[in-house]
């Protein structure tokens, strides 16, 4: 699709309209705005140059040094975002339709989730996060192309298993990174659930934050399912997330 069309796309409108929405209400809007522009991989430079104002306007709205930014400026940033996206494929977008337009419940449950431009190794990948691969050592130099965070008690307790597909985004070679993880029994079958609802396609890698010792059962559905499954070290949900939206 061209940049210069999205806007005849419904479900772009729909998404951009989400966007805005987020940051028109939030309680911290610069920081959502960060929030938005690392999620589409853009640098403040980047989009500066494509909404005509210098970097150091996006920085200071980032860093709430100046106030609040209007409606038509927020239009001009969502706009801009989503017209890089489409300039690189819609990468991003592929992944965003399945969510934002997905349940309430599914949005809630997601936490983080990106494309990456540049595919990353597992081994890579685990070493960004802390993480240590605990099954599927052989897969260590398998390329992921993004990755989804999800809360994982939110998800199995309240998101429908059919909805469950909308996590993959736009490629099913991806990390699948579940948060408030006790055991790790339940998010293991939640994934063998996947595959039993996508005719046998499963995540490229499935990480678990929060556990010490991972469910024996857990471990064994893994090893059955050519699974490769890692644990982060990383204490806090939030400090994951950074460290995940540090990956170039």
């Amino acid at each position: 699709m061209s940049h210069n069309s999205w806007a005849s796309d419904p479900a772009i409108r729909e998404i951009a309209s989400k966007i805005a929405g987020e940051i028109i209400i939030s309680d911290n809007p610069g920081l959502e705005m960060r929030k938005w522009r690392e999620k589409f991989n853009v640098t403040q430079v980047e989009l500066a140059s494509i909404m005509n104002v210098s970097a150091s306007v996006i920085s200071d709205y980032e860093s709430g040094r100046r106030k609040s930014p209007g409606a038509r400026f927020i239009r001009k940033f969502v706009k801009s975002l989503i017209m890089k996206d489409l300039e690189r494929g819609g990468i991003v977008l592929s992944g965003l339709r399945r969510i934002l337009l997905g349940s309430d419940l599914l949005r809630e449950a997601v936490l983080d989730m990106r494309e990456f431009s540049i595919p990353i190794s597992i081994s890579r990948f685990c070493e960004a996060i802390d993480a240590d691969l605990i099954v599927g050592q052989s897969y260590a130099a398998t390329p992921l192309l993004g990755y989804t965070v999800v809360d994982s008690i939110k998800l199995v307790l309240d998101v429908p298993s059919y909805d469950y597909v909308k996590l993959y985004g736009a490629t099913t070679q991806r990390a699948a990174i579940f948060t408030r993880v006790a055991y790790g029994r339940s998010p293991m079958v939640a994934v063998k659930s996947m595959q039993a609802g996508m005719g046998g396609l499963r995540p490229a890698l499935v990480v678990l934050h929060g556990v010490k010792k991972v469910d024996e059962l857990g471990l064994e559905i893994a090893k059955r399912e050519n699974i490769p499954l890692a644990v982060t070290r990383v204490d806090t949900v939030e400090n994951l997330i950074e460290k995940l939206r540090a990956i170039k």
